[in-house]
């Protein structure tokens, strides 16, 4: 856990801890979201869910959306930022907010803070070569989508689906070289938005927060997160 406690001290217990939770794709962020929203009673929001739900929905936000993917394009920052803002004004008062997947720039950080404090940002660094070999290891059967890991749930037979006797394949977005491209991109996509809360977390005297986890396993790193929250952040669980 990297953590500056000069900056940040809290006396009295907090309801409501606004968070975002960042990590590499692959890196167990899903996993450790599910611990959070079960533990601490968070309303966990993903852009990329409520941007799909808008389109099924046909909704004009997600009309708007659709139009911009159909096209090849980017959805743009302010369709994004809109159906996020709806989203938060339907919520009931009091409700913590755990962020999955937005923001993911700089440009988007500085839109969000207009409508919306951030108390928290917890950033999980999983070393990249674990992520490569724990994806590389990921293993499915198509037509079924049993999915196997030569880590902890191989097949009996290696290669060979264990009900049909079928081969085995290996999504294209799961190969090592695959996966290493988008790691790459995405550290650098976020480490300056990593710098901009950190550097938002000096000038508010910490009323933003960041600390980063590192660990290769997702139930590792929580021991560390849920203790975090409730220690230091003075956060309690449901």
């Amino acid at each position: 856990l990297d953590f500056d406690q000069t900056i940040y001290r809290v006396k009295m217990q907090r309801k409501v801890l606004n968070s975002i939770i960042m990590g590499a794709p692959g890196g167990g962020k899903g996993t450790i979201s599910k611990k959070l929203v079960k533990d601490f009673g968070f309303t966990h929001i993903s852009t990329g869910d409520l941007l799909r739900k808008n389109i099924t929905e046909k909704t004009q936000i997600g009309l708007a959306a659709q139009s911009y993917m159909q096209a090849g394009k980017l959805v743009p920052d302010e369709v994004v930022l809109d159906i996020l803002k709806q989203e938060l004004s339907v919520l009931p008062a009091g409700k913590s907010v755990l962020l999955d997947g937005f923001p993911r720039t700089t440009h988007q950080a500085t839109k969000l803070k207009e409508f919306f404090n951030i108390d928290a940002v917890l950033s999980l660094d999983i070393p990249h070569q674990v992520i490569i070999e724990r994806l590389g290891n990921r293993w499915i059967h198509t037509p079924s989508s049993r999915t196997y890991s030569y880590d902890y749930n191989p097949p009996k037979v290696k290669g060979i689906d264990d009900v049909t006797g079928e081969p085995l394949s290996q999504r294209e977005d799961d190969k090592p070289h695959v996966v290493k491209a988008r790691l790459e991109e995405y550290a650098k996509m976020t480490a300056p938005l990593l710098a901009y809360y950190k550097q938002l977390q000096k000038e508010t005297n910490g009323k933003t927060v960041v600390a980063e986890f590192q660990g290769s396993e997702s139930d590792v790193i929580y021991k560390s997160v849920k203790p975090f929250l409730t220690n230091d952040l003075k956060f309690p669980t449901v």
